[in-house]
């Protein structure tokens, strides 16, 4: 397929799922201080008096496709900055949107995720003198060097993957012919419903195996996991190949509703008998699971997100941020509330409702309309929603005109 000259049209549904995607973090990070599971040390906050397992079935749920959602998304994203801004435009645009980002806020969120997250452990055992025992590790300079990414991890993977794209897809122009065998054999997969469940479920089958295991641990070293990234980068180069089958987009919400019903059923089930399956059944499962996720919501938001909404815009502009300073709060919040008498639910309510008020508040008077949010989205913002909506009619007007 040739791909157009002109820009391609801002992608409301699309820039509203991945968003939403990367929101979906404060869920997982406020709900599993309140499971009932031993998250070792990836996560060492419990609040053991309150927990239930309710608490680890949504951060499960969560967890079985906002990342493999976001990976495609990424894909796409990065393939129309690739083929209507050249690559090395492209490469520019993704080491300031990206690269920067993440050594910036890297140093500036270790501290404080070590010392607060210390600080809550022991709170919760009554440890007296709680925060300065927290903050004594950081009494040299080195100990204010990161040792791990955290939950930035996936800036970490997204660069290397779209640096490696950024390779694959230069081969690529140089073999046209392959290229265009490729996007003709996708094309004629994606509009055919049930045959794409089954051929990208295999394909999630194949890959699963050339790793070797059933399931893929979040990384946090910077020494990079090859099972990461290859997970990973094979929904990035979906959702890249996705690009230049764009105008079958629509497709996507044929049985839309029927996949994500599919996905939450194979998902429930997994989650209470995962124990007694065997290896192959468990990566079928978890293989036809994540993509009735993706073919099942990216159709929803299609289907209901594709018109320009001046508030889903203002919550796109602001995932980023609250991406970037929430798990901070959800580390110690939960210390206040330690000793209320409320259920799991309620206080993993609690700490997701005031961890979400207080990013966005701090999105709106201290990163939309300064330096920081210029850094993190490429310019400054206005905070007026009516100014939101003239923007976009502009845009648009310019767009016509280009074309």
């Amino acid at each position: 397929m040739k791909i157009q000259s002109h820009k391609t049209e801002r992608i409301h549904s699309l820039d509203s799922l991945r968003a939403i995607m990367m929101l979906l973090g404060l869920v997982i990070h406020s709900a599993i201080t309140y499971g009932v599971w031993d998250y070792g040390s990836s996560w060492p906050l419990k609040d053991v008096v309150a927990t239930h397992i309710s608490n680890d079935f949504i951060g499960s749920f969560v967890h079985a496709f906002r990342m493999q959602i976001f990976f495609v998304v990424a894909g796409f994203f990065g393939a129309m900055l690739f083929y209507e801004r050249q690559p090395l435009k492209m490469v520019k645009n993704r080491v300031s949107r990206i690269v920067f980002p993440f050594i910036v806020f890297l140093f500036l969120l270790w501290p404080t995720i070590i010392i607060l997250s210390t600080y809550t452990n022991l709170s919760m055992q009554e440890v007296p003198n709680a925060l300065e025992s927290a903050a004594a590790g950081f009494s040299t300079l080195g100990a204010f060097i990161p040792e791990r990414t955290f939950h930035l991890w996936f800036l970490y993977y997204l660069a290397l993957i779209t640096f490696f794209s950024v390779a694959i897809g230069l081969v690529l122009k140089k073999l046209p012919v392959v290229s265009g065998q490729i996007s003709n054999a996708f094309s004629w997969v994606i509009q055919k419903p049930i045959l794409k469940l089954v051929v990208f479920s295999a394909l999630m089958c194949i890959v699963y195996a050339i790793m070797g295991t059933s399931s893929v641990s979040t990384s946090l070293s910077f020494v990079p996991d090859l099972n990461t990234f290859l997970y990973y980068t094979f929904f990035y180069f979906i959702g890249w190949v996705l690009f230049k089958s764009k105008h079958l987009l629509d497709t996507m919400m044929q049985y839309d509703w029927i996949y994500t019903i599919l996905g939450i059923t194979l998902f429930t089930v997994h989650f209470f008998i995962n124990d007694t399956l065997s290896y192959e059944m468990g990566i079928l499962m978890k293989s036809v699971m994540v993509w009735a996720f993706i073919f099942g919501i990216t159709g929803l938001f299609i289907r209901f997100g594709s018109n320009h909404s001046s508030k889903m815009r203002y919550i796109s502009d602001s995932s980023y941020w609250v991406y970037l300073i929430h798990l901070s709060l959800t580390l110690v919040i939960p210390s206040f509330i330690a000793d209320w008498p409320l259920p799991a639910t309620f206080k993993f309510l609690f700490v997701l409702i005031s961890t979400g008020v207080i990013c966005f508040t701090t999105y709106h008077y201290l990163v939309r309309g300064t330096f920081i949010g210029k850094f993190l989205n490429g310019r400054k913002y206005t905070r007026k929603l009516s100014d939101i909506k003239k923007a976009e009619e502009t845009s648009k007007l310019k767009l016509a005109l280009d074309k």
